[in-house]
């Protein structure tokens, strides 16, 4: 598997970023070329995101915007062949807080709010109970994988 990540900025945050988008496509056994845009924004500019794209006028954790077409097919980069798979914007300020308020390292939260989009990247969804389940379990699996679990 070859995943390019385009990063908005150079940041301490992207090694676990990149791991997580990679145990994703591990975990999920997508081996084909693939990018990703990934940006981590503060609440105000998630905020505005969030009215813009979602009609919700409030800070959110991370939003997910895949380029998959109809049928489960994604553009392809034409100047490198790979799959584009979406773009993730992450709040730094909201994972800050919610790694406080959970118990856990900003690592980690990271990690997870990374990897709960690039599972939406790839399709998976929690509209229903059931979904709800499906991406709950791989999302622990993964975090796992990566030796986050926390349990």
């Amino acid at each position: 598997m070859k995943l390019k990540i385009y990063f908005t900025e150079d940041s301490p945050h992207n090694p676990i970023l990149q791991k997580a988008c990679d145990a994703v496509l591990a975990s999920e056994n997508f081996t084909e070329p693939a990018e990703v845009s990934l940006t981590l924004v503060t609440d105000a500019e998630i905020r505005e995101l969030n009215r813009q794209y979602r009609g919700f006028d409030k800070p959110t954790d991370v939003l997910s915007f895949p380029t998959e077409g109809l049928g489960g097919h994604y553009s392809i980069n034409p100047e490198n062949g790979f799959k584009m798979l979406g773009d993730i914007i992450i709040s730094l300020e909201t994972a800050e807080r919610q790694a406080h308020e959970y118990g856990h390292g900003l690592e980690r939260e990271l990690a997870f709010l990374c990897v709960h989009s690039m599972l939406h990247l790839l399709g998976c969804e929690h509209e229903s109970e059931a979904d709800e389940k499906v991406m709950r379990e791989k999302q622990t699996k993964v975090l796992k994988d990566m030796g986050l679990d926390i349990t």
